[in-house]
C-alpha cells in the first residue's frame, strides 16, 4: 500500500518544538524514551516525529518535521506533506519530510515555496539546524524537494515497511 498520491498522513511526535531533549520511540516498550540532551543552545525548530508503519533507508521509521502549533510528546498529528529536505548523515541518505499540521495557522501552506513566501527564513533555519545539531560536517544537505519528491520518499518508506 502506497500513499496513492495522498498528501495527508499521521505523524507521531517524539520531540516538541523548542526542546533540547532528544527522545526516540522505543518499539519494544511501546513508549517514548529519553535519549540525550543536545549539548548546544540549539532547540528543535518544529515538532519532530515519524510516520508509523514506514521504514526509511536508515532502517528507522521515516522522520518528519511538523510545522504548526507545538503539541505534546506522544501526540498523533494529522499532517499535510509539503516537501522533503534531502540530507546525508555521515554519508548515508537521511531524508526528512516537511509537513504542516492540519487545523493550525500553518495549514494553509501548500508547498515549500508557500512556506518561504509566508514565513521567510524558516527553510534556512530548518536546514541550518539539521546540518549543525549533531556537530558541524556530520550532516550535509542536498536542498529541498517539492511535495512530489516527498511523496516518492514516503511511498518508498511505506513499501520498505511492507517488505521487511
Amino acid at each position: 500500500m502506497t500513499s496513492k498520491g495522498k498528501l495527508t498522513f499521521d505523524v507521531l511526535i517524539e520531540i516538541p518544538k523548542g526542546s533540547r531533549n532528544k527522545y526516540e520511540y522505543d518499539f519494544d516498550l511501546k513508549k517514548i524514551r529519553f535519549d540525550r540532551m543536545l549539548f548546544s543552545s540549539m532547540m528543535y525548530p518544529a515538532d519532530y516525529g515519524f510516520v508509523p508503519e514506514t521504514l526509511a533507508l536508515d532502517g528507522d521509521p521515516l522522520d518528519v518535521l511538523v510545522l504548526g502549533d507545538p503539541v505534546s510528546r506522544g501526540s498523533v498529528v494529522p499532517c499535510k506533506l509539503i516537501g522533503v529536505l534531502h540530507l546525508q548523515d555521515r554519508g548515508e541518505l537521511d531524508d526528512k519530510l516537511i509537513a504542516v499540521a492540519k487545523n493550525t495557522s500553518f495549514s494553509a501552506i501548500e508547498s515549500i515555496e508557500d512556506l518561504n513566501e509566508n514565513y521567510p527564513g524558516v527553510t534556512t533555519i530548518i536546514e541550518t539546524w539539521f546540518t549543525n545539531y549533531k556537530g558541524k560536517g556530520l550532516m550535509k544537505s542536498s536542498g529541498y524537494g517539492d511535495a512530489a519528491a516527498a511523496t516518492k520518499v514516503l511511498d518508498e518508506a511505506i513499501l520498505g515497511f511492507e517488505n521487511q
